[in-house]
């Protein structure tokens, strides 16, 4: 599985979470809420270094990973990360 994360998006999260080159954003698996791909489930995020990061891309200097142990949440599905211009705010699709 793949973590792909467009520019707008990218910005968003160095804003947001006042993010410098080397830092770290998690994708996890959290219990609630709503998802396409786990009922019951949804997507959180945290700035965090990985203790076993199972997949993982780098944009401007920043590493976007998913643990190992939150794959499961994913069912195979590539994770992409884009910005909703209306939201104001990334939003997340999960294709295969």
């Amino acid at each position: 599985m793949k973590i792909i994360i467009n520019d707008q998006a990218a910005n968003w999260y160095k804003e947001e979470m006042e993010l410098n080159a080397g830092a770290y954003v998690r994708f996890f698996a959290r219990y609630g809420g709503h998802s396409t791909v786990q009922q019951g489930f949804s997507l959180g995020i945290s700035n965090e270094e990985p203790l076993d990061a199972g997949t993982s891309t780098t944009k401007d200097g920043i590493t976007y990973y998913i643990e190992q142990k939150d794959l499961w949440y994913f069912d195979n599905h590539n994770l992409f990360v884009e910005f909703n211009e209306k939201a104001k705010e990334p939003e997340f699709k999960y294709e295969k």
